[in-house]
């Protein structure tokens, strides 16, 4: 049907207006002053006949592609279809708040968030339903202390040659590739979210951060510190003084309080979303005024500090400075200890079973005699870190999961060795649901994302796994996960899982 006459002249005016414009322009640029005048004479003459011809009854050139066939929503709202849903179904699902499990567990994902989740939870129409049978579902699990752009090497037999080789030998882009390598083997394994605290070069962890929030690789998500805060020489040892120009590669060392201000400020300008600091690298130790003011410049920008501290010096150092957690914490007094409590620190144990310790990580090398003597001394060592654990928690303190896992361990993926500190808190006597909880609803509180993880509920992101067992009992079932997804995309699926179905107009829950 042809439009009034009206609404025709007003459609080909625009155009007249618009197609004028443009050949002005292009002259502009093109011509001389007295050729301006004189062409611009002739784009007016062929734009008014053209137009004019048009109000007389020439339909306006019609749109193509997908232009064409779609309707005009000019004034008014267009319609919007909701988003299709993916249903978990599962036969138990674990709520970590209350320690309860949920059975008939349904389970309804909307996007990236969780629209629904409960007992026998109607499922919308047209919806993706995965049946996980008799699986557990739980929220993401969340490591608070990782390094990511680090594998070191157990038969260089030591922290000190793996970082010189990792720092002098890896480019960037190749230590930001191991990154994407590890963080998909922690995905995989049921670790959605990440503290990445340094040890990834000058801005490594931050490059790998943007690239997975881009969708351009596939990791957890990831809050980085980029390089941690330190004394002079970092985490090195003895340096030729030639050779000190590594230690800036991989931390920024400080050198008095308004230094330490500095550099918490260097590190937010370069993407840092918490800030991590070295307290103590043996005997070298920052002094409390250090502290403090990296810690009141750090909240003075909304950034938590992660301190790492080891012996008892540096842990009352951290503690009095206020920091937002302790990572390690081998020696700790009860003084120390109480002193978190009040202030609200987290303890970030990072501890693992002692035959990880000494053989895992060990060189292929060693002398069945001295893997015992391996094995005698890791053993004494997780006994005194079992010790601090129980002290801890006895004083009111929370604890957070922390793997610090950054050696390459024969038979298995990153995540999976990460997951033996969650072992290793049970065997320090936690109870199963505490140790869950260190890895969802206290590390979602530690990285202040409380508001968005840590739990499965409807309005948080949907970090889901799936596990078999029960890890209310063990908690070393939680290293059999089979089903994982991240902020509603699935990243992993077992295919013990039933296939995918398309839910009816009217389903509902089992």
């Amino acid at each position: 049907m042809r439009r009034p006459q009206s609404d025709a002249r007003a459609s080909w005016e625009i155009v007249r207006g618009i197609v004028r414009g443009m050949a002005w322009l292009t002259i502009a640029a093109l011509a001389g002053a007295g050729g301006r005048l004189a062409a611009q004479g002739i784009v007016d003459q062929t734009v008014d006949r053209a137009v004019d011809r048009g109000v007389a009854g020439a339909p306006l050139p019609a749109a193509s592609g997908a232009m064409a066939s779609a309707p005009s929503t000019m004034g008014r709202a267009a319609p919007h279809a909701p988003p299709p849903s993916i249903v978990l179904r599962a036969a138990r699902m674990l709520d970590v708040k209350t320690g309860t499990v949920v059975r008939h567990a349904v389970v309804v994902v909307t996007g990236d968030t969780i629209a629904a989740a409960g007992a026998d939870v109607p499922v919308p129409p047209r919806s993706e339903v995965i049946d996980l049978g008799d699986a557990i579902l739980l929220p993401g699990l969340i490591d608070c202390h990782t390094h990511l752009l680090q594998n070191y090497r157990g038969e260089l037999d030591g922290d000190d040659p793996n970082m010189l080789l990792t720092v002098a030998t890896m480019t960037p882009a190749r230590r930001a590739l191991l990154g994407v390598a590890m963080g998909r083997q922690d995905l995989e394994a049921g670790i959605t979210t990440v503290r990445d605290v340094g040890n990834s070069g000058w801005g490594g962890d931050v490059a790998l951060r943007d690239a997975i929030d881009s969708g351009w690789v596939v990791g957890p998500r990831i809050i980085a510190a980029t390089r941690a805060l330190s004394d002079l020489g970092g985490q090195f040892g003895p340096l030729a003084p030639y050779a000190q120009s590594l230690v800036q590669q991989e931390y920024d060392p400080i050198n008095g309080p308004d230094d330490a201000r500095r550099a918490v400020r260097q590190a937010v300008y370069d993407g840092a979303d918490v800030i991590k600091v070295i307290v103590n690298t043996p005997p070298r130790v920052l002094t409390v005024d250090e502290m403090k003011a990296i810690v009141d410049e750090a909240h003075r920008m909304g950034k938590r500090v992660a301190a790492h501290a080891t012996n008892d010096i540096a842990t009352r150092t951290a503690a009095e400075a206020g920091v937002n957690s302790i990572e390690h914490g081998y020696t700790i007094s009860d003084d120390a200890l109480k002193m978190m409590a009040a202030k609200g620190i987290y303890l970030v144990p990072t501890d693992y079973p002692a035959d990880f310790y000494a053989l895992a990580l060990a060189p292929a090398t060693l002398t069945p005699e001295q893997r015992l003597q391996r094995l005698a001394g890791a053993t004494r060592f997780v006994a005194r870190s079992r010790d601090r654990v129980v002290r801890a928690i006895k004083a009111g303190v929370r604890i957070a999961f922390g793997s610090d896992e950054y050696y390459a361990a024969p038979g298995r993926t990153r995540g999976q060795s990460s997951l033996l500190t969650l072992q290793a808190y049970q065997e320090d006597g936690m109870a199963p649901l505490d140790v869950i909880r260190t890895a969802t609803l206290n590390a979602a509180d530690l990285i202040g994302w409380g508001d968005r993880l840590g739990a499965i509920e409807s309005g948080k992101l949907a970090d889901i796994i799936a596990v078999d067992g029960d890890p209310l009992r063990d908690v070393k079932d939680l290293q059999r996960v089979r089903f994982v997804m991240k902020g509603g995309q699935i990243v992993r699926r077992d295919s013990t899982a039933a296939p995918r179905q398309k839910a009816g107009p009217s389903s509902v829950g089992p």
